[in-house]
């Protein structure tokens, strides 16, 4: 996880506007097994104040994001 107060300097995004669609850079995405149970995964859109609902399995697919134990 990137620090709140360094997202800007690390990634180029402002808070908020983070998503792991579309990033500049190759960031590994990790989703909390939990996602297993849910149909679908809202997200920023790149932009505060628009978010993106996709498929629990169409987003992970799409990001190649990792499914791991990452929440408690």
């Amino acid at each position: 996880m990137i620090r709140m107060d360094e997202i800007n300097k690390v990634t180029g995004y402002i808070r908020g506007g983070c998503s792991p669609i579309g990033m500049k850079k190759d960031y590994r995405t990790v989703i909390d097994s939990s996602c297993d149970n849910i149909e679908t995964i809202i997200f920023s859109a790149g932009k505060i104040g628009f978010q993106v609902e996709v498929k629990t399995p169409e987003l992970t697919g799409f990001i190649k994001a990792g499914i791991a134990a990452v929440a408690d």
